[in-house]
């Protein structure tokens, strides 16, 4: 199985590739100095196999090496980067979610 998460600009999401198909993805709203991530969704038949935490995981590594601030409006961003404090100075703390 080879797994691989792109960002689709074209699309405003980042998303995680099986197989060459998508399984799932992460929504945000690019600003000139942020990415407000709006909602995350894996598709059914890749539910429970760590997708949405790899997609996650990878679009905020991305998005600390082009040097954005995170705004977690989507509550699975949210979660995860309180369950991973490496995150958590990306964290945009001028807006309230």
């Amino acid at each position: 199985m080879s797994v691989e998460v792109v960002d689709n600009s074209g699309e405003s999401r980042f998303e995680v590739h099986v197989d060459g198909k998508v399984a799932g993805f992460a929504d945000y709203r690019l600003l000139p100095t942020k990415i407000v991530f709006t909602h995350t969704e894996v598709l059914p038949d890749y539910e429970g196999k760590g997708m949405a935490s790899r997609l996650v995981k990878t679009a905020l590594e991305t998005s600390r090496d082009t040097g954005l601030r995170v705004v977690p409006l989507c509550p699975y961003v949210k979660e995860y980067i309180e369950r991973h404090p490496e995150f958590s100075g990306l964290v945009d703390d001028s807006v309230s979610g």
